[in-house]
């Protein structure tokens, strides 16, 4: 059985987003839909790592941990979820 999902969306991204389906040779429908199916078989989301909102640039300490990361430095490795839990509970 099918229903309808009605979401808010910024028109430019709707209309970009209908033309890259098209020039694609799919609805977009069919983008939502296969987008929603690996979230749920997936049990997660991946966001774009750049935020397209100037006002949310991140501040200095997050852009030296971002740069940390892509260097490989500073960083903590944790065998288990629990261990980084403890980790972090240590830290308060």
């Amino acid at each position: 059985m099918n229903t309808t999902l009605t979401i808010k969306m910024d028109k430019k991204l709707r209309d970009e987003a209908k033309k890259t389906a098209k020039d694609l040779g799919v609805p977009l429908t069919t983008v939502i839909n296969a987008m929603a199916r690996q979230f749920v078989r997936d049990r997660r989301l991946v966001l774009e790592a750049e935020c397209p909102f100037p006002s949310h640039s991140p501040n200095a300490e997050t852009r030296r941990a971002i740069r940390d990361v892509q260097l490989g430095k500073n960083l903590e490795q944790f065998d288990s979820f629990e261990d980084w839990r403890k980790a972090m509970r240590s830290q308060k």
